[in-house]
C-alpha cells in the first residue's frame, strides 16, 4: 500500500491542473484514471474562451485561432459578430489531454490509467483507495458530471444536464475556416444550440440539448447539408455526452475530500462551457490543498467554494434556454440591432461593448 498526499480521481482538465499545481508545490500526488488513456474516448468539444486561453499556454500545434461566430437562425439567416482582440480556440483536445499528462507527470505527479474507482474508505487521517492500492492524505474527485467520488462520500451531485451528439470530419471544404458558426433551432437543438467549429486539422459537428430533449443530430445534418456538404466527405469519430448546466454542487466538499471541474459542477449553466473554470479552479484547488495540508491553510472546497463566481445571470438565461423559445421568434430577431446586442454579450463578455460586426466575406474584406 503506497501513500500519497494527494489522490486525484479523473485525468480530466481540471484534475491534471490541480495535479500538476500540487507536485509542482511538494505534494506527492497520483492520478487515477479509468480510460486507457486520459486522451481516449473524449467526450467535449474542447472550444476555448479567450479567457481560457490565458489561463495556461498551451502549444500552438494542439490549437486554432478563430476571430469570429456566425450565428444562424432556423431559416439559416445569419448575422457575423466579432469584437477587436477577442478569439476563441478550437483545440485537438485529444492532444491537449495527452499534453497535460506530460505536464503533470513532469511536475512529479503519479498518472497511472486504467484503474476504476468504486471503493473508498476513511482510515484514521487517510482515504483508502483499495483498487489502487493506495492511501492518500487528500482526495480530489474530478471524474466528471456523474462523479463516483461525489456517491462515495455523499456529495452534492449534478441533476441538470445538456446531452450533446458530435461528429468529426477530417475536412469540409464548404466550410468558410475562419467563422465558429453556431446555430439557434428549438426543434433541433432545444435549450442550447447546434455548431460546425473548424478544429486543427479537422472539422466539429454536433448539437446539444437540454431538459430531457432527444438530439437529432442528423436532422441538423440533413438541414445544413446544402450549407456544408456533409454527405461528401467521410466521418473519422463520433462522440457523445452530458454536460451539467445546473451551476457549482453542494455540498462540493468534506473534510479531506472535494470535487472540482465537472464534478462540481464548475460549468457555466448558460453556454455549459466549462474548460475555463476547469484550468482556473483546477489549478487553484492544488494550491489551496497544498495549503492546508503544509501551512494550516482553510479547508480546500470552502476557501475555493468562496472564489467561484456567482453565475445569477447565467442562471436566468438558462431558465429562459429551456423554456424553448419558438424558431418564429429566433427568425424574427436575427438580424436587430437587440439579437446583435444580446450575442455579442454571450459570446464576447466584456469586450462585447467594442464589438463590431465583420464585412460578408464576398466583399473582399
Amino acid at each position: 500500500m503506497q501513500d500519497f498526499d494527494l489522490a486525484i480521481v479523473g485525468a480530466s482538465f481540471a484534475g491534471l491542473l490541480c495535479a500538476r499545481a500540487a507536485a509542482a508545490r511538494g505534494l506527492r500526488t497520483a492520478v487515477l484514471e479509468s480510460k486507457r488513456h486520459p486522451a481516449a474516448r473524449v467526450h467535449t468539444t474542447g472550444i476555448l474562451v479567450k479567457e481560457a486561453g490565458e489561463e495556461i499556454d498551451t502549444p500552438p500545434h494542439l490549437t486554432r485561432t478563430i476571430h469570429a461566430v456566425r450565428l444562424y437562425a432556423p431559416s439559416l439567416a445569419s448575422i457575423d459578430l466579432a469584437a477587436p482582440g477577442y478569439y476563441f480556440l478550437t483545440t485537438d483536445t485529444a492532444g491537449l489531454l495527452t499534453w497535460l499528462t506530460d505536464e503533470a507527470r513532469q511536475a512529479g505527479a503519479e498518472v497511472r490509467c486504467g484503474i476504476r474507482i468504486d471503493q473508498a474508505t476513511r482510515e484514521h487521517d487517510r482515504i483508502l483507495l483499495p483498487q489502487a492500492y493506495l492511501r492518500a492524505r487528500f482526495l480530489v474527485g474530478a471524474d466528471g458530471a456523474r462523479s463516483t467520488i461525489a456517491r462515495l462520500f455523499g456529495l452534492g451531485r449534478n441533476t441538470h444536464f445538456l446531452l450533446g451528439l458530435e461528429r468529426e470530419y477530417p475536412d469540409l471544404p464548404e466550410v468558410d475556416p475562419d467563422y465558429l458558426h453556431c446555430f439557434l433551432d428549438t426543434r433541433l437543438a432545444r435549450g442550447y444550440l447546434a455548431w460546425v467549429a473548424p478544429a486543427p486539422g479537422f472539422m466539429q459537428v454536433g448539437l446539444a440539448t437540454s431538459g430531457g430533449a432527444k438530439p437529432d443530430l442528423q436532422a441538423f445534418l440533413d438541414h445544413t447539408e446544402h450549407l456544408f456538404g456533409y454527405s461528401r466527405a467521410e466521418i473519422s469519430e463520433r462522440r457523445s455526452g452530458l454536460i451539467p448546466c445546473g451551476g457549482p454542487v453542494s455540498p462540493a466538499g468534506a473534510p479531506n475530500v472535494m470535487l472540482i471541474g465537472d464534478a462540481a459542477g464548475h460549468v457555466s449553466p448558460m453556454t455549459g462551457g466549462g474548460i475555463r473554470l476547469a484550468f482556473r479552479y483546477g489549478r487553484r484547488a492544488g494550491q489551496l490543498i497544498h495549503d492546508h495540508l503544509t501551512r494550516g491553510g482553510p479547508r480546500p472546497d470552502l476557501a475555493l467554494d468562496g472564489e467561484l463566481p456567482s453565475f445569477a445571470l447565467k442562471f436566468a438565461m438558462r431558465r429562459a434556454m429551456d423554456l424553448g423559445p419558438p424558431n418564429w421568434l429566433f427568425n424574427a430577431v436575427i438580424a436587430t440591432p437587440a439579437m446583435r446586442w444580446v450575442a455579442q454579450r454571450i459570446y464576447f463578455h466584456r469586450r462585447a461593448q467594442a464589438g463590431f460586426e465583420l464585412p460578408p466575406p464576398s466583399s473582399g474584406a
